[in-house]
């Protein structure tokens, strides 16, 4: 039995990944789950995103991302204009030093999309606090 997609309405996500079969299937898998989605392939299209005004909710960052800037400083600079902005992390690769603002989540890859979605629903329930870990 699935949810009521009325708990996700109005719930924005910013995708920012820089491989297109996982943008697409993300994207896929939370508009499926009720959720709007704005997509972006690097950090600096994300932060055009953000300073546009448009509504964003959560974002589902990458952590490498081509460009000047990686999904950890994306979100520091995001969260300098959105400080209670849920951020939620994702990487395949090992991370040495995780970078994480306060209140977000990682993800490691790979992962189920439906846990990002499970994940959101966390984040938006105030349920998500510290620098947590999810599969």
């Amino acid at each position: 039995m699935s949810e009521p997609q009325a708990q996700q309405s109005g719930v924005t996500v910013l995708i920012v990944e820089d491989e297109p079969l996982v943008l697409d299937m993300i994207s896929q898998e939370l508009t499926d789950q009720g959720f709007a989605v704005l997509e972006a392939d690097t950090a600096e299209a994300a932060l055009s995103i953000i300073q546009s005004g448009q509504p964003v909710d959560v974002l589902f960052t990458d952590i490498r991302l081509p460009g000047e800037m990686d999904g950890w400083r994306l979100a520091a600079t995001v969260r300098e204009q959105k400080p209670e902005l849920p951020v939620i992390y994702a990487t395949g690769y090992t991370v040495e030093r995780a970078s994480q603002v306060p209140g977000s989540v990682f993800l490691k890859k790979p992962y189920r999309p439906s846990a990002i979605a499970e994940t959101i629903r966390s984040l938006m329930a105030g349920e998500g606090g510290g620098n947590g870990s999810a599969n």
